[in-house]
């Protein structure tokens, strides 16, 4: 989700479609390197080390498992050792990536998820592959479900309050741009209710990011953020100032997500018309920069933020 510095010339303007889903962690990326060339053992010191850093662990095991070899690698340790949780999880989720890419049927994903699950009762991993399956396929009351048993497990999960926001937002599409729809309800509890130093304090910035996304797709508001209106207003105004304070609070905490996170705020200042602030945000995000913010690169239905980002940040 992550690309390289924002280009200061063609080729890195080239570069910069390119997303790294490690982010920055460099521990991640070097395991992903290894299991690329079947060295499991790698990813298996890697997860002992993330212990039950449960935003930790569900970050890195989904980057894992969305790589085309995992399936088969995560199968060779689990022959090697069948005991192994840490296995299960992860080819829990490569089966799960397998059929949202419509590689392997959802039946099997699942039980896999359930598999790994009753090996690790107390880790939320299992049943947040579910949750990213059940996003796309899934009916409504499963996606409740799974965010509930990913929440019992770890209340302040990072990754699955930002699917359920996805999902939530796309309710009730004929309604347009509705300042009390129930996406900005959930998000603001969600924030209200986790600790000030918590990730998820972002997480109202990123439902109206979500609502955008599902307007502009639909047709309801012009793609170009920055036309629509839609982060114009008191309450859009409310929301940005309280995500931005409680930001300030722990943009040095170590989350793997919490560069991505800045960048919804960053481009929602700059549709904000607050274009100093953005690039301030910009110059502090550096080379984690994307131009695709939003939860999930490839369902970003517009381009306008590339020439935001070289309007604020002062490049051609």
């Amino acid at each position: 989700m992550s690309p390289p510095p924002p280009p200061l010339g063609r080729g890195r303007r080239r570069a910069a479609q390119a997303h790294d889903a490690a982010l920055d962690d460099t521990e991640l990326s070097a395991a992903r390197a290894a299991l690329a060339q079947g060295r499991w053992q790698a990813v298996r010191s890697l997860l002992v080390r993330t212990g039950d850093d449960w935003d930790l662990r569900g970050h890195r095991i989904t980057v894992l498992g969305a790589e085309s070899y995992t399936a088969a690698w995560a199968r060779e340790w689990q022959l090697a050792e069948p005991e192994s949780a840490d296995a299960a999880v992860l080819f829990a989720s490569a089966q799960v990536h397998r059929a949202l890419a419509g590689k392997q049927k959802p039946p099997r994903a699942r039980e896999a998820c359930r598999t790994a699950a009753r090996r690790a009762p107390a880790d939320p991993t299992p049943w947040l592959a579910l949750l990213l399956l059940e996003r796309s396929l899934g009916a409504e009351e499963d996606v409740v479900r799974l965010f509930d048993e990913v929440r019992h497990r770890h209340p302040d999960h990072h990754h699955a309050h930002h699917l359920l926001v996805a999902r939530l937002a796309e309710r009730l599409t004929e309604a347009g741009a509705d300042p009390l729809h129930e996406v900005y309800d959930f998000a603001n509890w969600a924030a209200e209710q986790a600790p000030a130093d918590s990730p998820l304090a972002i997480l109202p910035v990123v439902a109206h990011a979500e609502r955008f996304r599902v307007l502009a797709a639909a047709g309801h508001l012009p793609t170009d953020p920055a036309a629509s209106g839609h982060w114009d207003g008191r309450r859009a105004r409310q929301v940005m100032k309280a995500a931005f304070d409680w930001w300030l609070e722990w943009e040095h905490e170590e989350h793997p997500r919490r560069l991505v996170d800045l960048n919804f705020l960053a481009h929602a200042k700059f549709c904000e018309g607050r274009a100093a602030e953005a690039a301030a945000l910009f110059h502090r995000i550096g080379e984690h920069f994307t131009p695709q913010p939003w939860s999930y690169p490839g369902r970003d239905p517009y381009t306008a933020f590339r020439a935001a980002r070289d309007s604020a940040l002062g490049t051609t």
